[in-house]
């Protein structure tokens, strides 16, 4: 999927760095608790440490730690666990 910014999202965007719309959108999926933080890496293309240190700089948090998040990392875990 191509993606058309609007000129003032390029403008914010360009000095926050490299990547900086695949980074912010994911950690908006993550904060929406829409994709796991693993995933919300991945789709930032980052690294689980770089992408919890962007958190930490950007949102001054990382991790978002509830009871569902809990529960379904769990969930997940036990189901990659099955598979080996």
């Amino acid at each position: 999927m191509q993606v058309q910014l609007q000129a003032d999202f390029e403008e914010v965007l360009e000095p926050l760095g490299n990547h900086a719309m695949e980074f912010f959108l994911a950690a908006s999926l993550y904060h929406a608790h829409k994709v796991s933080f693993s995933a919300a890496a991945a789709m930032a293309g980052m690294s689980f440490e770089a992408f919890l240190a962007r958190l930490q700089a950007h949102f001054d948090t990382g991790f978002i730690l509830d009871d569902q998040v809990v529960e379904e990392d769990i969930s997940t875990a036990n189901k990659i666990a099955e598979k080996k």
